[in-house]
């Protein structure tokens, strides 16, 4: 699994850092970052939540 953010898109609000703060962070210079580009299967769940709850819909994974 791969974790993809349109950075075109992605507004920094830290929605997806809220839910998965293992994956995602927004620092001081307030950009996203993330933290693990492929994540381990036991993070889908969590990131299938961040990749619905993100407002701009900036958010995907691909298997």
């Amino acid at each position: 699994m791969r974790v993809i953010v349109d950075f075109d898109l992605c507004e920094s609000n830290a929605v997806c850092m809220q839910i998965a703060p293992d994956i995602f962070e927004v620092r001081d210079d307030d950009f996203l970052y993330i933290l693990e580009e492929n994540p381990r299967e036991d993070h889908r769940s969590t990131l299938q939540e961040a990749v619905q709850r993100c407002p701009k819909q900036a958010i995907s994974l691909e298997d």
